[in-house]
């Protein structure tokens, strides 16, 4: 089972890179022009989706201007069972909403592999709103095979400008046993944690090919790395209150 599963992962990557290369040198080039212009790039996702805004928050090598919203009850750690069940609510996004500074010139990704709970939706159409460009990554296999939950019948596909399909199959889980009664082995995580830093690097190159010096973060174990990074923390802190 394990080298199946780094078969079957490397079967997805080479399927998302092969498919979603175009839509992804697009999204590259929105986040490039986001972060030239002065503005941000902010990722929400609820579950293990938040674990991909977390993965290019801070990160060395990563971008400075990158700003995840958390919202902890749609997390894991105050409830797993709960979180999922928040999700599916109807109307649920529209408390946390209202704080969020969603502006034109920003880059919003919102992550669900589904893509069929209102949660997800609901953020998308509220920065689409307010004039931000808003990417969605999800699973149109996933969201095809099931009913929206969404009240106005939406999908995250119907409510973004741009769509990356994962290609995570209905159910995420890739592998099966015949004593295994259900499928396991999920891909959307190493899948999606691959097509953003991509994206990023995409961009990084395309700031630098403009002139442009991307910010990105030195890691702090480097010797040097604190000035250099407060620096840039500091140009972007008014409007990333987690740096």
């Amino acid at each position: 089972m394990l080298s199946d599963y780094f078969k079957r992962v490397q079967e997805r990557l080479e399927l998302v890179e092969k498919q979603e290369r175009p839509v992804m040198l697009v999204a590259a080039e929105k986040v490039a022009e986001a972060i030239q212009a002065g503005g941000i790039i902010q990722l929400f996702g609820c579950g293990h989706s938040h674990i991909l805004t977390e993965e290019v928050f801070y990160r060395a090598g990563g971008l400075v201007p990158v700003k995840p919203i958390f919202v902890e009850p749609l997390m894991l750690h105050e409830g797993a069972v709960r979180s999922s069940q928040l999700e599916r609510e109807n109307g649920y996004a529209s408390g946390f909403l209202e704080e969020q500074d969603f502006r034109p010139g920003d880059v919003v990704f919102v992550i669900s592999t589904s893509g069929r709970n209102p949660v997800p939706v609901d953020v998308a159409l509220a920065a689409r709103e307010k004039g931000a460009f808003v990417i969605g990554i999800t699973s149109l296999d996933y969201s095809g095979s099931q009913s929206s939950r969404h009240d106005t019948g939406k999908y995250l596909s119907d409510s973004v400008d741009l769509v990356i399909d994962n290609h995570s199959v209905s159910g995420d889980a890739i592998l099966s046993y015949e004593t295994v009664e259900v499928p396991f082995g999920p891909t959307s995580t190493v899948v999606g944690a691959t097509m953003l830093n991509a994206i990023f690097a995409e961009a990084i190159k395309r700031m630098a090919d403009s002139g442009f010096a991307p910010p990105i973060f030195l890691s702090g174990n480097i010797d040097g790395a604190d000035a250099h990074n407060t620096r840039l923390i500091e140009k972007y802190r008014e409007r990333i209150l987690l740096l």
